[in-house]
């Protein structure tokens, strides 16, 4: 959790959204993406030098894994989610969050339940055309295993849940409001910590369910 979010919005309104100025949007011909999982590319709102700029990423940072039967290197693994109760801990991730934010465009977000089929349950705040997850992220170079990496990488922020999410899961994303986009993106760590709280489930709703439904719903 959270394996499977959605971002469906154009590019422009995703621009217009997170007040990304047009010269400062690097999305290429990226199409609406209806299924993102970890290790998929996907927009990010970052800001580095302290301008709002929408860019390409993947989802996950990557750590090596190698295979217990045969020794040999497998595929980077993604670390496609950050625990708010260790993003100030854990290596991985302590570094990004003291000095790395991005916003995390979505229009859905989905958790499963069950399993051999699973179903698939989406969510999505009510009322709006998008939103945003906390996110950190990092330009991650170097030899992960022995596959060669040099792309930017993202992690989304988890939280605990609130009482709609609770239904299904005892994580969700942390879901930002817009008033807290500049606090989260230029904020200190101090600042960006104490938004680590759930979205209000009031201000949520389930829009799609089904055995197999792996893309957000029309």
């Amino acid at each position: 959790m959270c394996n499977l979010y959605s971002s469906k919005m154009p590019h422009e309104a995703m621009r217009q959204l997170f007040a990304v100025p047009a010269a400062r949007t690097d999305l290429g011909n990226m199409p609406a993406l209806p299924a993102i999982y970890p290790k998929y590319e996907a927009p990010i709102v970052t800001a580095e030098d302290g301008q709002r700029t929408l860019v390409r990423s993947h989802w996950g940072f990557l750590t090596p894994n190698k295979s217990k039967k045969t020794g040999n290197w497998l595929k980077p693994q993604a670390w496609n989610n950050t625990r708010d109760d260790k993003i100030r801990s854990a290596s991985l991730w302590s570094d990004s969050f003291t000095n790395r934010w991005c916003l995390i465009p979505a229009t859905a977000y989905a958790e499963a339940t069950g399993r051999n089929p699973a179903t698939f349950h989406w969510f999505n705040v009510a009322g709006a055309e998008g939103f945003a997850c906390a996110g950190i992220w990092k330009q991650q170079r170097g030899t992960v295993g022995d596959t060669v990496i040099d792309t930017l990488v993202f992690s989304m922020v988890t939280t605990s849940p609130n009482e709609l999410a609770a239904k299904y899961h005892n994580r969700m994303p942390l879901i930002l409001d817009s008033d807290h986009y500049d606090t989260w993106l230029h904020g200190d760590p101090d600042d960006a910590f104490e938004l680590l709280e759930p979205y209000p489930a009031d201000q949520m709703q389930v829009i799609g369910e089904g055995v197999g439904l792996r893309e957000e719903p029309d």
